[in-house]
């Protein structure tokens, strides 16, 4: 993809999944980048590490797990935990390994980036990844067989993204590979098993492949369809989340149908958990449409940037949605609680200006 997900380089917000500057399953926006030698808020070790690995955006992450295991039927365990552990370490492996392989590049287009600086040599920045890759996948390995069978696929992803398909067509495929694959984790983790999770992978990797097609052209501007069709997907999806009939995950079957264990009712959200997914839905939707329509009508690179920017910023209530359709409603409100407390960490720690991609 082209550089500038979460792609934007200098996003306040926390970034979601997608785009070409960060690692597989995040995406951030160019247009909101800072000014060379003000992007990082400190020249301090941790600061300019803190840079590196964009992480302010790690508050997009934790949701992929919860809405997996919200899909599965299950409430978060210790397991769960692991699986967000290793999804966290894999998501700053691809933010390391995703400015190694681009160092040549930043070199001439950011050189205030914490590798073509000097800040941070390149065989730390590769170091650091092939760490917290061994690092995630050891989470999930502890988190039980099934989720280190997703894990070891999720972190081949991560790896062919950065080091070779993120300027090729299959780059919005694998960005969107990398973001189901995150969702699964948390299913296989907790719930044991990822068939029931697999519509919420699909339709949170549907939004990451549409954002992914916008980021590509937040540089040079000029594309008209990609923003459509992403506006496009975006109405398509809160449709899918807030008015299909879906089935209740199985362990909310029985506590449903006590005495009816082979039913499998299929049902609208209902009551709290009706009212709610709409609500997230439409958050959803607000956060991303409007920016996609402002491309579609003027697509220079401030406005596909920011366009970027708003998709990245709807993953997290995106999650929320998926959680809230599938019955968890607790899991549903504490992913909503990631937005602001992602901005409130970008703040205090003064990283609101620290690139996310």
């Amino acid at each position: 993809m082209s550089r500038p997900v979460a792609t934007a380089r200098g996003v306040s917000a926390p970034a979601g999944p997608v785009g070409t500057g960060g690692g597989p399953f995040v995406a951030a926006t160019a247009s909101e980048e800072a000014a060379p030698g003000t992007c990082h808020p400190g020249t301090g070790r941790a600061d300019v590490w803190a840079e590196l690995l964009r992480l302010p955006a790690l508050f997009t992450v934790p949701g992929d797990a919860l809405a997996g295991a919200a899909a599965a039927g299950a409430r978060p365990r210790p397991r769960t935990l692991l699986a967000i552990g290793s999804s966290l370490c894999l998501y700053e492996a691809g933010m390391a390994l995703n400015d190694w392989a681009d160092r040549v590049e930043d070199a001439e287009e950011r050189p205030h980036r914490p590798i073509p600086s000097g800040r941070i040599r390149p065989a730390a920045a590769l170091a650091a990844a092939g760490a917290l890759t061994g690092a995630g996948l050891a989470l999930a390995a502890g988190a039980g067989r099934p989720a280190l069978a997703v894990a070891a696929p999720l972190a081949a992803t991560v790896w062919a993204y950065d080091l070779a398909l993120k300027h090729t067509p299959a780059g919005p495929a694998a960005m969107a590979a990398a973001r189901g694959l995150d969702l699964l984790l948390g299913a296989a983790a907790t719930g044991g098993g990822t068939r029931a999770a697999l519509p919420s992978a699909a339709l949170l990797g549907t939004h990451t492949l549409a954002v992914t097609a916008v980021s590509r052209r937040e540089t040079t501007g000029g594309s008209v369809l990609a923003p459509l069709a992403a506006l496009a997907t975006t109405g398509a999806l809160m449709r899918l989340i807030t008015h299909r009939r879906t089935r209740l995950p199985a362990g909310r079957r029985a506590a449903a149908a006590p005495g009816l264990p082979g039913s499998t009712p299929a049902r609208r959200p209902t009551g709290t958990d009706g009212v709610l997914t709409t609500v997230l839905g439409a958050a959803y939707a607000a956060a991303a449409a409007r920016p996609y329509f402002h491309a579609a009508l003027n697509p220079s690179p401030p406005l596909t940037q920011r366009a970027v920017g708003g998709g990245i910023r709807a993953t997290v209530p995106l999650q929320a949605a998926l959680a809230a359709r599938s019955g968890a409603t607790v899991t549903s409100l504490l992913v909503a609680a990631l937005v602001p407390a992602g901005r409130l960490f970008a703040r205090r720690a003064g990283m609101r200006k620290v690139s996310v991609t």
